[in-house]
């Protein structure tokens, strides 16, 4: 403490941070890591690990389409409706939100406090089941309406009466196809948070390019191995999703699956946004709420560089106490072996301030048709697990999943949950429900023979119909606990 106090006060009459990170533009690639140059003097580490694929197949099996149909309309007083017009609900025996095709979902984005009732999500099951079956109960300033045809018609025809201030339309159809290592077109990118490093995501890097997956990870700048730009306009959103950007164009293949945690989240989202045919699926770790970013004006981070190196032990323990489930010699190791939350303070205070990003509203994440996962650590103190709700609420094609054992560094504290969990999910893709034959006027003469013998007939008609269950409910929230390690 008294050295940090004594950092701060040279920190203070030189004006220099006093653990800024140096750049590191000579460093060598080594140990499947490299250095790319985003932009001049702006140089990212990245780990980038490409298996030796003994048996390198084609995707196998044909996947299946989703119809992404929806009508998103924003009022003048705020609200926001979403109506779901497809058939992914059908389709997609996983799909665990907004209920049925048709469905309407309302959001109030001036009154955030006014929630609906939530249905209680069910106890916790023996094992983690992937993307199994998951749902998203209603958040905070979210509600389901039934459709049209079952609603009070005064109250329906009172809001179409209402002027929209915007409209937007989505109609698509979607492939998507299982994700295995043995497929060289997939590609795994891992996107840390502030305070971070790519080391957070060790054990899914070794367990993904042990089964075959070509991963990648960046440091962001300013953490880890990267370069730190001492302008604090270096570290805003736009700035660091435009590094992002360059390492995705880099190293993307034909199907690519981003997976975020916390600030990195938003980042994965812009990627999915601004390239939806190379995203395949998307995996957003304790992400929170579909709000746009906004810097707050009363924070301690809002505090002069100087002030905050010197309070650089109390920021460390308040991170180990609210990231971490337990706080026991363990997770201090893994803070220190991962480098989790070693910045400098410079660039702690200019990430935290620099989180401004209005395009990413509630209607930037409807407009999104990529399969979403997301994973919530239960005893997460920095998003609570309403928000996660109530993205999934807002996503098209979203499971949320709720890891008892976990808090805000889940990837870390349950390790072989959270890898379970992301591989079922690469792994899923829907049912491909047969097209019915069409009837003809006429029947064939071997049709019109069949139809005389009462054995065959009566065969054809005992035959059930193809139909897909869907394993979750709408306001249903599937959750998972790591078992104890002996």
């Amino acid at each position: 403490m008294l050295t940090s106090f004594v950092e701060g006060l040279l920190c203070c009459l030189t004006g220099k941070s006093a653990n800024a990170v140096v750049p590191i533009e000579t460093s060598e690639p080594a140990d499947g890591y490299e250095f790319v140059e985003a932009k001049p003097g702006r140089v990212l580490r990245v780990r980038h690990i490409v298996p030796e694929r003994p048996v390198v197949e084609e995707p196998g099996g044909q996947g299946g389409s989703v119809s992404c149909k929806r009508k998103i309309t924003v009022y003048r007083n705020g609200q926001l409706l979403i109506e779901n017009l497809g058939e992914a609900g059908k389709q997609d025996p996983l799909q665990g939100q907004n209920g049925e095709p048709g469905s309407t979902v309302e959001v109030e984005l001036t009154d955030c406090n006014s929630a609906s009732p939530s249905a209680s999500p069910p106890g916790p099951t023996p094992e983690s089941g992937g993307a199994g079956g998951a749902g998203a109960g209603p958040g905070a300033g979210v509600g389901v309406t039934p459709t049209p045809d079952q609603s009070d018609q005064p109250q329906q025809t009172r809001k179409r009466r209402r002027k929209p201030k915007r409209t937007v339309v989505i109609d698509c159809e979607r492939k998507i196809t299982s994700c295995k290592g043995t497929h060289a077109d997939v590609a795994l990118f891992f996107v840390h948070g502030v305070g971070g490093s790519l080391d957070i995501w060790g054990s899914q890097l070794d367990f993904f390019s042990q089964l075959g997956y070509e991963v990648v990870a960046p440091d962001l700048a300013g953490h880890g191995s990267s370069s730190a730009p001492q302008i604090a306009a270096a570290f805003t959103f736009y700035a660091l999703a435009e590094d992002m950007r360059v390492i995705f164009k880099r190293y993307a293949r034909k199907r690519n699956i981003l997976i975020g945690h916390s600030y990195g989240v938003s980042f994965c989202t812009f990627l999915a946004h601004e390239y939806p045919e190379q995203v395949h699926k998307v995996v957003m770790i304790n992400g929170g709420g579909p709000t746009a970013l906004e810097p707050s004006l009363c924070s301690i981070f809002n505090l002069p560089t100087c002030v905050l190196h010197c309070l650089s032990p109390c920021l460390a323990w308040s991170f180990l106490k609210a990231g971490f489930a337990r706080q026991g010699a363990k997770e201090k190791q893994l803070l220190k072996e991962n480098n989790a939350f070693s910045v400098s303070s410079f660039v702690l205070r200019a990430m935290m301030s620099g989180q401004y990003w209005p395009e990413g509203d509630e209607v930037y994440h409807a407009e999104l048709t990529v399969p979403t996962l997301l994973v919530h650590g239960m005893h997460d103190k920095f998003v609570p697990v309403e928000e996660d709700q109530r993205m999934a609420e807002i996503l098209l094609l979203a499971f949320l999943k709720i890891i008892d054992d976990g808090s805000h560094m889940v990837m870390m504290e349950c390790p072989e949950t959270v890898n379970t969990l992301l591989h079922e999910f690469f792994l899923w893709e829907p049912d491909v429900k047969p097209r019915p034959r069409p009837e003809t006027a006429k029947a064939r003469p071997e049709k019109a023979k069949a139809l005389s013998d009462p054995g065959r007939a009566g065969s054809d008609r005992s035959r059930p119909q193809t139909a897909i269950a869907s394993s979750a409910s709408n306001g249903q929230t599937q959750r998972t606990s790591e078992g104890k390690k002996k």
